[in-house]
């Protein structure tokens, strides 16, 4: 069965939220994808692949409220980012 672009989307979003380059970012951004990608429209997917383009420091700043992110990502994706409540404590 060919995947459709929706799927695409979320597969490659998913992908590169867990590749950041840092255990810290994977685990924050990735698990984000992972917890939320599943059931984003199209709005949701462009608006996190606009945020997958910003610097790792940057979005996880903003996500845990140590700066105020740009206009154009705030909203409620950026309001579930920042309760952290997909990150799995028990991860080491």
């Amino acid at each position: 069965m060919a995947m459709n672009d929706l799927e695409f989307r979320q597969r490659r979003l998913a992908f590169r939220a867990w590749h950041r380059g840092t255990r810290e970012a994977d685990l924050m951004i990735g698990g984000f994808a992972d917890r939320h990608a599943a059931s984003w429209g199209i709005a949701e997917i462009d608006w996190f692949e606009a945020l997958l383009e910003e610097q790792d420091v940057d979005i996880m700043a903003w996500a845990i409220g140590k700066a105020v992110p740009p206009e154009r990502f705030e909203g409620e994706q950026m309001a579930a980012m920042r309760k952290l409540d997909y990150i799995a404590r028990s991860m080491r």
